[in-house]
């Protein structure tokens, strides 16, 4: 298609719906810049093509290709209240004062604490850690929190990865005596922020620091800076070493990949220095659970912080003890990080027996009972006792499945409460219909951002929560059209090699903002087809040439693309990303399958 001609794109392959009911497109971009960039950086065409697809241009591509802090990193005071943190922690330094991080039972909350601690320690100093229980507290700080900081001591508490909206919780601090500074992301509403001595959020409106797609840790990160600065100010560090700060950066990165943040300017920096960082495996918590995993110690990439290290870190507050993660990221001690790590990978294995039920139970639900719509516009189920600290996952799974909003709610009989978690598709604001129903008495709580959301419910009202829903998304359904899959180039299995997964690594950290490509393979040949347990299909994809490329579908077997990659034959197109395959020593690659068409199939 020709720049500006506001044709919309032809589909790519032909394919207009998949076997998993979406559409293919190339990716767009600017065919300007791709040739700018072919011709002056030397790339190949596919490749030029992916970084124009990205938005890079010609005055962006140093930095996009090789991010530095010295480049990207922003002015701390451009962030409302920084200073004024800074100097409150760094007079608790100086003055001894009892300080508590509060921090998010997740993989950024606890990321985010451990850099308090970490830098604390380094200045002779130790930060206490308090993490709320996800079923018997709830998310964030609450009074009752807070009067036991108090109790144990604390005159100081540093909220982090939460704080933003907790104004009933800070208000009864300051009642007790008790100062609070907030270190958050989360976005806030229009008007007052809590009445907390700082509360420092890059999405609190107000500030100017442009910093919005950071997690909680990469704002943890700008704040060590801003207390690095504050403390060389007052000549603290005449006598002792100033903190190193980069060492630490393998922090900053598990919190901007696990918390799914845009991996864009200063915080792409961050991933991708951070996991520089990460691959001395320095961090004996970060070491010990790589080893408890089963994994060796390579190069760390994103799929380490995403697939292996967040989802165990998760599960302590998911379903064991909310500060396992924290107190796994600040120790020092590899005795303690090996036994922490050892807890947190059997509870990673409880969780996903947990969470393995309970997608059966809703998909069971959906289907047997022949309660799914295929017009509706969302999916809102429930189930008695579903275990809250799985519901979210589980709703990610059911919209992977069914290509809509999926909202689980698991009720509590005893307590005639249901708890529910949804994620969302792109183009459908499900955070935004969930406060809607909150704002029309349908909810007891409920909020969240346009692709997850989370509420709380009486269970008598779940039927009119599913019917407001329905409504109210159908419109944004309607709008935001069917579910693309952008692809970044047409390849054969024979040019599907190791040399081609390394050059486009040179796009990596990939995340939202630079999603990872994706590549295409038409009329391939699907040969030896394996179900494996857990619903992975295995297969070989074959060419013309008659080369094959090892390629793996995740949790497909009971799907549409499932059964046709079990089918095998020929005549089949391909999405996929690659991964590297070093079994055994030999540096190839296998793709792992995204989405398939069979060009025999027309859509009706």
């Amino acid at each position: 298609m020709a720049e500006g001609s506001g044709l919309a794109p032809a589909a790519f392959l032909d394919v207009e719906r998949s076997l998993t009911g979406r559409a293919w497109r190339r990716r767009p971009a600017s065919e300007s810049a791709a040739r700018d960039h072919q011709l002056r950086l030397g790339l190949s065409e596919p490749l030029a093509w992916a970084l124009a697809a990205r938005g890079i241009d010609g005055t962006g591509v140093d930095n996009f290709l090789s991010p530095t802090l010295k480049a990207l990193f922003p002015d701390p005071s451009s962030f409302m209240d920084m200073d004024r943190a800074a100097s409150l922690l760094v007079d608790a330094v100086e003055r001894g004062t009892p300080t508590a991080v509060f921090a998010d039972y997740d993989v950024d909350g606890a990321s985010s604490a451990a850099q308090l601690v970490r830098w604390f320690r380094a200045m002779g100093r130790e930060l206490s850690i308090y993490v709320p229980d996800r079923i018997a507290e709830g998310y964030g700080p609450s009074p009752a929190a807070f009067r036991r900081l108090k109790e144990q001591g604390a005159e100081l508490v540093v909220t982090v990865d939460c704080g933003a909206a907790a104004h009933d919780a800070i208000a009864a601090a300051g009642e007790i005596g008790l100062e609070v500074v907030v270190i958050d992301h989360h976005l806030m509403r229009e008007g007052a922020a809590p009445a907390a001595a700082a509360v420092v959020n890059p999405n609190r409106p107000g500030c100017e620091s442009g910093q919005g797609v950071l997690a909680a840790a990469g704002v943890t990160f700008v704040l060590l800076a801003a207390l690095n600065r504050e403390a060389r100010r007052r000549g603290l560090f005449s006598d002792q070493a100033e903190p190193d700060l980069r060492q630490w950066l393998d922090l900053a990165a598990m919190g901007a990949i696990c918390d799914v943040t845009q991996l864009v300017g200063f915080n792409r920096a961050l991933a991708s220095l951070g996991l520089k960082t990460m691959s001395s495996w320095r961090n004996p918590g970060l070491a010990a659970l790589l080893e408890a995993s089963g994994s060796e110690q390579k190069p760390a990439s994103t799929f380490h912080a995403g697939f292996i290290l967040g989802p165990r870190i998760n599960a302590g507050g998911r379903i064991g003890r909310a500060d396992l993660g924290a107190r796994l990221l600040s120790t020092d001690d590899p005795a303690e990080a090996r036994a922490l790590a050892a807890e947190l990978h059997a509870l990673n294995a409880e969780r996903k027996a947990v969470e393995a039920a309970v997608v059966d139970a809703a998909v069971d639900s959906l289907e047997r009972e022949s309660n799914f719509d295929p017009d509706s516009p969302v999916i809102v189920v429930a189930g008695d006792d579903w275990h809250p600290g799985v519901i979210g996952i589980v709703a990610g799974r059911l919209r992977e499945r069914y290509r809509r909003p999926a909202l689980v709610i698991g009720v509590d009989r005893a307590a005639d409460v249901g708890r529910g978690s949804g994620r969302s598709q792109p183009g459908i604001n499900l955070g935004r219909a969930v406060q809607a129903a909150f704002d029309e008495g349908l909810l007891m709580a409920g909020g969240g951002h346009a692709m997850a959301a989370g509420l709380t419910v009486r269970p008598s009202a779940i039927p009119e929560l599913r019917a407001f829903l329905t409504e109210r998304l159908a419109g944004e359904s309607e709008a935001a059209g069917p579910e693309m899959v952008e692809i970044d180039a047409l390849v054969q299995p024979g040019g599907c090699d190791r040399a081609l997964w390394t050059d486009f690594q040179r796009l990596a950290p990939f995340g939202p903002g630079n999603p990872e490509p994706l590549f295409a393979l038409s009329d391939v040949r699907v040969e030896r087809p394996m179900a494996m347990n857990g619903g992975h299909v295995r297969v070989t994809l074959a060419g013309p040439t008659g080369r094959g490329l090892k390629a793996v579908a995740w949790r497909a077997g009971d799907s549409a693309l499932g059964k046709r990659l079990l089918a095998g034959g020929a005549g089949l197109h391909v999405v996929g990303r690659l991964r590297p395959d070093d079994w055994q020593g030999r540096e190839g690659v296998e793709l792992e399958i995204e989405d398939a068409a069979d060009p025999r199939m027309r859509p009706v």
